[in-house]
């Protein structure tokens, strides 16, 4: 394991325990797991893909748009008004 035996290994908890405390190893344990499952995610999550909306082809009048006319809005029916 990354070229460490276990006295390597015990030596290390031993001085984490006697710098933090043993109050304070359950909240590094924690956030030592977080920061590793986000790792995780990040890593084997795909790139997001940006995704443009392609601009509605409306067809317009060449006079319209000539004379600075905007196209007309669609028009819109609304249920049970006549």
């Amino acid at each position: 394991m990354f070229g460490f035996g276990w006295m390597e290994l015990l030596l290390v908890l031993i001085i984490v325990l006697i710098v933090f405390g043993a109050g304070k190893l359950p909240q590094l344990g924690e956030g030592l797991g977080k920061a590793i499952k986000g790792f995780k995610k990040t890593v084997h999550e795909p790139e997001p893909q940006e995704i443009t909306e392609a601009q509605p082809t409306a067809p317009t009048s060449q006079a319209s748009s000539a004379a600075g006319n905007p196209p007309s809005a669609p028009v819109r029916h609304e249920a049970g008004k006549t």
